[in-house]
């Protein structure tokens, strides 16, 4: 789980479109979200191991590359989100990308990211 703040706006829309677009999430002051994020990988059993990958190491590299960049973050202000609106359909394709690069070739199926329980996304690549 990360804790992050976001508004929802684009210089492409007048501030109207964007009170349209995105509701109260446009609120000039943010909003803030508990997000849940889960990675689904794929792949061979290990006969040794009996893991398609050691969990410590899926861990490590969620803490470093996602909740270390993220968790207690505003959005808007990080680099990733500079030319795209941080919507968490953005934040879980941003969190794919990331685990993509940092975990064996193949491994990583897909991501969702939980906003709220009634909304979330899911993500697997291109």
């Amino acid at each position: 789980m990360l804790s992050a703040s976001h508004r929802l706006h684009t210089d492409a829309l007048t501030a109207e479109a964007n009170r349209a677009a995105y509701g109260k999430c446009n609120n000039p002051h943010g909003h803030g979200h508990n997000y849940v994020v889960e990675v689904l990988t794929a792949g061979l059993v290990d006969p040794e191991t009996g893991m398609v990958v050691n969990m410590a190491a899926l861990d490590e590299a969620v803490q470093r590359h996602v909740l270390e960049r993220f968790d207690y973050a505003n959005l808007n202000l990080d680099p990733l989100f500079q030319d795209r609106v941080p919507t968490t359909e953005n934040l879980c394709r941003a969190v794919y990308g990331l685990l993509k690069d940092a975990l064996p070739a193949g491994l990583l199926e897909s991501v969702r990211v939980e906003e709220t329980e009634n909304n979330f996304f899911e993500y697997c690549g291109e």
